[in-house]
């Protein structure tokens, strides 16, 4: 029963991947820069066909960011703590209904602060899109304010005059930045949000967010936001992607800086695509099952500053078990070598 349940998993991994490269039929992946650019914000501009309104969000989050371990429960950006301390803000989960504007609730973060945008974001529009907002606790999200996002390392925090977002969550703040920028291109600038240097991006993306993009691999809960948002079908289903989601080494394309992962194994250099499934993701005991399609030759634990932790070499296998319960708890990455190309996965260590 447990190799048929794994077998599907990767089947269900390789059928998401179809339906995702379906999605981008008519686009040239040939065009690079500005021109690839126009071309995805074409793209998710005219399947953005179902428009939230700002109460929908609410009922979308229960759907889109549930927690992996705990269905009634949904996951907090910026949070790391499983709840066991006395600071509630800091909680990384909290039960769906608990909602609102009160201490201990939590709310509706704009990722691109609204008053930040030209012009200001509002409630609708780019101030609804279910791509753009995630749920936050109340007070964490107060504290971020409208700060502009700056480097840092750790958790999240107020950081040299702005806020840095945590080492689990830079990944997904970059690739909302550059979806917000592609769907509401002349409201969305990221040079207004970020602080970095915009002079070799050809336009208004900055360096940071490139960074960041490149060194925080997606998650799985960003796969599971991106995939509900994208079915029409579904009932808070908008019709359209985050292209950066599905592949990060787009921004690539597109804006230069540090090479980001090619997810497709079909656009970069560096890594190919390679069906998978990695879980319990986060983990409470440490230990992490990897299954593949592909044979495994060799597993890196790498910290959050790049720093090979261990290193486990099999001989071809598919299905394996590591224990990385000897770490302090937080976010790192697993590199996962095979015969079939390089992938990074990121796990949480609770």
């Amino acid at each position: 029963m447990k190799k048929i349940t794994l077998l599907l998993a990767l089947f269900a991994t390789s059928v998401i991947f179809a339906q995702q490269q379906a999605y981008y039929n008519g686009i040239d992946f040939n065009l690079n820069g500005q021109a690839l650019k126009q071309a995805l914000s074409t793209k998710i501009t005219s399947t953005h066909t179902r428009s939230l309104s700002y109460g929908d969000l609410w009922n979308l989050y229960a759907q889109t960011d549930k927690a992996e371990n705990n269905s009634s429960h949904v996951v907090l950006i910026y949070g790391w703590e499983n709840g066991t301390d006395a600071d509630v803000t800091n909680d990384r989960t909290r039960l769906a209904t608990n909602h609102g504007g009160n201490n201990g609730q939590f709310n509706r973060e704009h990722v691109f602060a609204q008053s930040l945008g030209t012009p200001a974001l509002g409630e609708s529009g780019a101030g609804s899109d279910g791509h753009h907002l995630r749920p936050a606790d109340v007070q964490r999200n107060s504290s971020r304010g409208n700060l502009k996002f700056t480097t840092g390392t750790g958790n999240s925090r107020a950081n040299n005059g702005g806020w840095y977002p945590g080492d689990e969550w830079k990944g997904d703040v970059a690739r909302i930045i550059m979806y917000t920028y592609l769907r509401y291109p002349t409201q969305c600038l990221p040079t207004n949000v970020g602080i970095g240097s915009s002079s070799g991006t050809g336009d208004a993306m900055i360096d940071l967010f490139l960074r960041w993009n490149a060194e925080d691999p997606v998650s799985a809960l960003e796969i599971q936001r991106n995939d509900y948002l994208a079915n029409r079908s579904n009932t808070y289903g908008q019709g359209n992607r985050n292209p950066f989601i599905d592949n990060p080494y787009l921004a690539t394309k597109i804006w230069g800086g540090q090479e980001a992962e090619d997810r497709w194994g079909t656009l970069g250099t560096t890594s190919q695509y390679v069906a998978y499934s990695v879980y319990p993701n986060p983990t409470d005991t440490g230990e992490v099952n990897i299954v593949s399609q592909n044979a495994v030759d060799q597993i890196q634990v790498i910290d959050i500053k790049g720093q090979v932790l261990k290193n486990y070499t099999f001989d071809g296998e598919t299905e394996i078990k590591i224990n990385i319960k000897e770490f302090t708890p937080g976010v790192y990455f697993l590199k996962i070598i095979g015969n079939q190309g390089v992938t990074t996965r990121k796990v949480i260590l609770n």
